[in-house]
């Protein structure tokens, strides 16, 4: 199909019902498209709601492929677009030659997210429907970005929608919003890098890579096919928000003090636009670079004298909030809330309401979350943590002395970057999951006392048992969950109970 043809006058091969795979096909049959589903699946989820909807629609023409065979060439008959469903890797056998195949006969394949840039593009022609998009990428803390930008604009008196990776996918989001007759004035797009492997014409006003660390390289061919898939995403922005103390963000701009790009970091700001953390005196403060209104974007004079200039120069130091008064714990969430101020001026919004958003924020459960403080110790639900970078930040971004819970699947992971911030600050290490050995093994050189449990309750008290008072019991494992609990989620349900049931055990209700 080429890049301006209309769904209506396609077949489309929606590969893999996750959730995006369902809300590509419901998209595709409501506009018209002929559609084809395939799934390893004989009965995969999502399979009854396609089946109803299309009952409900009059022509819908729509076929499938499912089970084992799925995946062979009779498949692709007819075919003029594919939709690849995100959890399904590019690189791996049969899919990578299932989509070998696909592309010697001229079948493009594409995700969701470009369905859904599609589809704004069609619906500005057809409705003149003119919004904005902002997009959220990284290792670690892109929901968390995502949720502060999407508040900070409707503190602003601007509609906003967030959506994609953080769920509802962005075209369950469009439908939803075009059924409602309430299409937001900017969508807030959380993107992994296996969505933006397939995306090729999303436009977004402005972008941000918050971090790069090792995490979901089974699903690329390697670092580098990691970094250019995260890259793409501000090749294709207007604006383009990194982060400064990221070697590998940074090395993807030619040039940081260009016009179009905006940094952030844990240093002073020094360049117009940027954003970073002033500590001055005892008191560290978020803190902006401007040359202009406080509470107001550039006036049309300045911004004129701006754009008749190369690049960015110097400006004046503006403190913003004192971090302290973050709602969110950890020195990476104040990060967060300058990337999410940087996405959200890149819009021309003042000051104020996205402080005030950041006064009233509220995370979402799992990250870095304050569970209760028992017997003077406190307990922190970061189970989101699911990667060492996240648990590095973690441990970084906290000043008590910490009892680490790790452990889990290590996905092929390096643990030795957690080698220094945990020797430093952790009093001891418990671990959990299959591979405990492994992180024990590459965290020997911490020095400090390691301690193996066998579910979250037993690790919970161990890690009370070596606590001292003020100290804090982290988990943030590094890993992924599935070894043992279905996801993140209920993993960290499960340390939130192990947590009260201690309290009840200490008197404390």
């Amino acid at each position: 199909m080429a890049e301006h043809n209309i769904l209506a006058q396609s077949q489309v091969l929606v590969l893999g019902l996750g959730e995006t795979g369902l809300a590509s096909a419901l998209w595709c049959l409501r506009e018209g498209a002929k559609l084809r589903v395939a799934d390893t699946r004989e009965q995969p989820p999502g399979l009854v709601e396609i089946q109803a909807f299309a009952s409900q629609q009059q022509h819908a023409v729509i076929s499938y492929a499912l089970g084992e065979r799925c995946l062979e060439a009779e498949t692709l008959e007819g075919i003029d677009s594919l939709v690849l469903s995100p959890g399904l890797s590019p690189n791996e056998s049969p899919v990578k030659e299932f989509l070998e195949l696909a592309a010697e006969r001229g079948i493009e394949v594409i995700g969701e997210i470009e369905l859904f840039a599609r589809a704004l593009r069609d619906l500005k022609v057809k409705q003149g429907y003119d919004c904005e998009v902002i997009a959220i990428t990284g290792t670690n803390g892109k929901t968390t970005v995502t949720m502060m930008a999407r508040d900070m604009l409707l503190a602003a008196e601007i509609s906003a929608v967030a959506a994609g990776n953080i769920s509802p996918a962005a075209l369950t989001a469009l439908m939803q919003a075009l059924d409602s007759n309430q299409l937001p004035q900017v969508w807030v797009l959380e993107l992994s890098s296996f969505q933006m492997a397939t995306v090729q014409s999303l436009s977004p006003k402005a972008s941000v890579v918050l971090n790069l660390s090792q995490d979901h390289l089974d699903w690329h061919l390697d670092w580098a096919d990691y970094v250019q898939h995260k890259a793409k995403l501000l090749n294709l922005s207007e604006v383009k928000v990194v982060a400064r103390s990221e070697p590998e963000v940074l090395s993807m701009m030619a040039e940081v003090q260009a016009l179009d790009v905006v940094s952030f970091g844990e240093d002073e700001p020094l360049l117009l636009g940027d954003l970073g953390i002033h500590t001055e005196g005892s008191i560290s403060w978020l803190a902006a670079c401007i040359d202009d209104n406080f509470d107001l974007p550039l006036s049309s004079t300045a911004r004129k004298k701006k754009e008749q200039e190369n690049s960015r120069g110097s400006g004046v130091l503006k403190h913003l909030m004192p971090v302290a008064a973050l709602p969110v714990q950890g020195r990476h969430n104040a990060l967060n809330a300058l990337a999410a101020m940087a996405l959200c001026r890149a819009l021309g919004i003042g000051w104020s309401p996205l402080l005030h958003a950041l006064n009233s924020f509220q995370p979402a459960p799992h990250r870095m979350s304050f569970v209760r403080n028992v017997a003077g110790i406190d307990f922190i639900n970061d189970s989101k943590g699911t990667n060492v970078g996240a648990t590095l930040a973690a441990i970084n971004g906290l000043e008590q002395r910490l009892v680490v819970i790790l452990g889990g699947l290590a996905k092929g992971q390096d643990f030795t970057p957690l080698v220094g911030p945990l020797a430093q600050k952790a009093r001891a290490i418990v671990l959990i999951g299959q591979d405990a050995k492994q992180i024990e093994q590459e965290l020997d050189a911490t020095g400090i006392a390691m301690i193996h449990a066998t579910t979250m309750e037993d690790a919970v008290m161990r890690a009370m048992g070596v606590a001292s008072v003020g100290d804090v019991v982290l988990l943030s494992p590094a890993c992924a969950s599935m070894d043992m609990f279905k996801n993140y989620m209920q993993r960290g349900f499960a340390f939130e109970e192990a947590v009260q049931e201690l309290a009840l055990e200490h008197g404390e209700i």
